[in-house]
Order: structure tokens, then C-alpha cells, then sequence
């Protein structure tokens, strides 16, 4: 039996070749030269267009997903029926998004924008110092991304709280949930960070109902998925200084089109969904072990829930 690999050309050479230095006698093939569709029976993959594609292997008994995110599978057509979904949970992927949300709290936290026109101005001159004791720190999700993040934020002093659907506990970390958890963090929020997974229920989270919460002057962070954000609103709260600004890693859609506004903005930071990128060779062990799993009948390491859509 064998494994299917679905996505760029140059990604699939990698995972191959991953997956192949811990598990030499895997059957590997790359799509579309998938051979036999009834000898596959787990396939790795990335976008919702593989998932139509994996409707055409009748054995396959496992699908999984390349990231951490997993909305984009979970649309319609969505996976087979019956053949579970797993996420990776990796340490690199972790890592990358933690450094991005530490790049940008601390390019809002020490004026770094202000700085930066400054310097296009010719101009030398000191503001205020920062006060870390005193920037409150609000994250949106508290899974593994949002955990690690406001850990390492606690450890540099800032004021942390969190913010899930559930109740969680993470050391250093004042956490909230439910509707009226949130209603209660977002004026407290400096800087709000969006880790969430994107489900019917966050989606258009990003709003201008929650940005009139924040202090005035807030700024924003959106590493989780470009449907969080209400454009338009992100803009007007921009335009009449409720946000200062916004540090951006998705946008619906990617890329943006070239006229759309956010380009041209100073205020907004752009990144191509840059934060954090899997890296076969660090994510491949996990990916094997599943597959393990999957043909000893073991269960399956961090599976999809399909009611919680992550």
C-alpha cells in the first residue's frame, strides 16, 4: 500500500525525501502520478482542491494536513466520509509562529513605524521609552501556537491574557472564554494577537464591534487566517485612531489584488502567510508515526474534530 504526497512539486520532493530517511520501505508517490488509486491508503496533503482528488482512492484510511490550520479542508467537497483527519503539531511550526508574534508586538511595543518615517524624514529623535510592565498583551486562541506565544511574552515581561472557547489554564497567562470572557479582555488589550482556528463561529471576528473595544491606539496582530478580518473595518478603525496599526500575516484572499488598499498602507505590515512554515524534515517523524498508527490500528495522533472544525 502507499502514500500519496499533494502539493507544489518542490514541497512534495522534500517530503519525500523526508519521510524516506525514517521510513525507507514506504511506497511513496507524488500527485498526480498517484499509479493504482485502490493502492492508496493515506496521503498527505495541502489544499481543499486535494481533497476532491482523494475521493478517488476507495482504500484510503487517513489524510494529513501539511499545517496546523485545517479550514481550507474542511470546505466543501471536504475529506471522503469516514477517513480521518490529522494536523500537524510541530515544534518548528510553533517556533516560526512565535517569532513573528514577537517581531511584531515588539515592532508596535518600541516604535518601530515611528522610527522608521523618522529616519525616511531625516529627523534624530527620542520618544518616550516603552514600559513592557505596562503594554497588555491580548491573544486570541490559547491552542499550541497561542499557548507558546504567550509564554514567551509573559517571560519578557509583558501583561498577558488569553482568550479560547473553553476555559484553559497556561502558567503567567490571565485566561477568558465565551462571549463574555471576551467582551471582558478586549478593553484591556493593547495589542491583540489572532491565533484562532477559523470556524463559522470566528469567522468576521476581526470587526468593528470588537475593535471599538480595544484602548484607543491599539494595534493589531492576524496570523490565524484572512477570514477573521473584516477589511473594511480593519481601515475605518485605522482611519479614525482606534488601531494605530496592524501587522498582517493572511488576507482573504492571498495574495491581495494589486490595487487592493492594504498594499499602499503604512499602517498595515504585510506578510505572505510567512509566519510559520512547515518544514518536512522536522514535521516528517510525526507524519510517519501516524501512518504507523494508522496500520497497527494505534490511534491517530492529533485528529481533526469535525463539530469543532479543528
Amino acid at each position: 500500500m502507499a502514500v500519496l504526497l499533494a502539493t507544489k512539486r518542490s514541497a512534495m520532493e522534500s517530503w519525500r525525501d523526508a519521510l524516506l530517511a525514517l521510513e525507507p520501505s514506504l511506497d511513496i508517490r507524488m500527485y498526480p502520478d498517484a499509479g493504482d488509486p485502490a493502492a492508496i491508503e493515506a496521503a498527505v496533503v495541502w489544499t481543499a482542491h486535494d481533497m476532491m482528488e482523494l475521493r478517488r482512492y476507495p482504500n484510503l484510511r487517513l489524510i494529513v494536513s501539511m499545517g496546523a490550520g485545517v479550514d481550507h479542508l474542511m470546505r466543501p467537497p471536504g475529506p471522503p466520509p469516514g477517513v480521518p483527519v490529522a494536523r500537524l503539531v510541530d515544534t518548528r511550526l510553533t517556533q516560526g509562529m512565535t517569532e513573528w508574534v514577537l517581531l511584531n508586538v515588539l515592532r508596535f511595543h518600541r516604535q518601530d513605524p515611528a522610527y522608521r518615517a523618522q529616519q525616511a524624514e531625516h529627523l534624530w529623535h527620542e520618544l518616550p521609552a516603552p514600559d513592557t510592565a505596562a503594554r497588555r498583551i491580548g491573544i486570541l486562541g490559547l491552542g499550541e501556537l497561542g499557548c507558546d506565544a504567550a509564554t514567551r511574552l509573559h517571560q519578557l515581561g509583558f501583561p498577558v491574557m488569553g482568550w479560547s472557547r473553553r476555559p484553559k489554564s497556561v502558567l503567567g497567562v490571565e485566561s477568558f472564554h465565551g462571549e463574555a470572557g471576551l467582551a471582558a479582555m478586549l478593553p484591556r488589550s493593547d495589542i491583540l494577537v489572532c491565533l484562532l482556528p477559523l470556524t463559522p463561529e470566528t469567522r468576521g471576528l476581526l470587526s468593528a464591534e470588537r475593535f471599538a473595544l480595544l484602548p484607543r491606539g491599539a494595534y493589531l496582530l492576524n496570523a490565524a487566517r484572512g477570514g477573521h478580518l473584516v477589511q473594511e473595518d480593519l481601515l475605518a478603525a485605522l482611519d479614525s485612531g482606534q488601531l494605530a496599526g496592524a501587522a498582517l500575516d493572511v488576507t482573504d484572499p492571498e495574495p491581495l489584488p494589486p490595487e487592493h488598499p492594504f498594499w499602499g498602507d503604512s499602517r498595515i505590515i504585510l506578510t505572505p502567510h510567512a509566519a510559520s512554515i512547515t518544514i518536512p524534515a522536522s514535521a516528517a517523524p510525526q507524519v510517519v508515526e501516524n501512518i504507523r498508527r494508522m496500520r497497527s490500528g494505534q490511534p491517530h495522533l492529533n485528529l481533526v474534530d469535525f463539530a469543532a472544525g479543528y
